[in-house]
């Protein structure tokens, strides 16, 4: 027991080790290349396109609110994940998140979101609901009927001879009001993500 004290007191109290440890260093934290932060905004005008909102899959991390005289979209660190998603699916580049805006300006790529309209018509009655309570219906047809019905050809979707028949599915902005205000559940709204890929000027034939 005394051997091994008398070793341990003889090995501390040398030079070196006292050296490096109360002098001890390691080398500055570095950030690497390919991090990515929380999304911070670019400086450039929101749109008001929401596709960031609509293609975010941490629930309550971003929204976009008004402030002054135009949309902001504010991020909740509490709840984002950095996937970086918001900043590719964004078609003004209004957020950039580490290398994402860099690397599809340099590559071509983008993020394309469009959502497609399911009805089951086992469940559906035809009451109209879902077509009176979309946002984008009521914006083509002012006169829009209360049952639904609507001579317009440009509306999203009507009902013709009791049933929703879906007319222009690529205007649907995925708010999911019509899914929420069907009182049978009959419809919903599912979000499409697509990957394109463009030729870059310079990037070779």
């Amino acid at each position: 027991m005394t051997a091994s004290l008398y070793w341990y007191l003889r090995e501390f109290a040398r030079i070196e080790w006292v050296r490096k440890f109360f002098f001890a260093r390691t080398a500055p934290l570095v950030t690497p290349a390919h991090f990515r932060g929380f999304p911070e905004p670019t400086g450039k005008a929101c749109q008001h396109a929401l596709f960031c909102m609509m293609v975010c899959p941490a629930v309550g991390a971003i929204d976009v609110v008004h402030e002054g005289d135009g949309w902001k979209p504010r991020i909740h660190k509490g709840h984002c994940i950095r996937c970086g998603l918001c900043v590719e699916a964004c078609p003004n580049g209004v957020l950039m998140s580490g290398r994402v805006l860099e690397t599809m300006q340099a590559q071509g790529t983008a993020l394309l979101v469009s959502f497609r309209i399911s009805i089951d018509r086992d469940l559906c009655t035809g009451c109209g609901n879902c077509v009176t309570a979309c946002p984008v219906n009521k914006q083509i047809d002012a006169q829009l009927g209360a049952g639904g019905h609507s001579s317009n050809d440009e509306v999203i979707m009507r009902v013709d001879d009791g049933d929703v028949q879906v007319l222009h599915e690529e205007k649907c902005t995925g708010c999911k009001i019509c899914e929420t205000s069907c009182p049978t559940q009959a419809i919903q709204i599912a979000r499409i993500l697509e990957g394109i890929q463009q030729p870059v000027e310079g990037g070779g034939p």
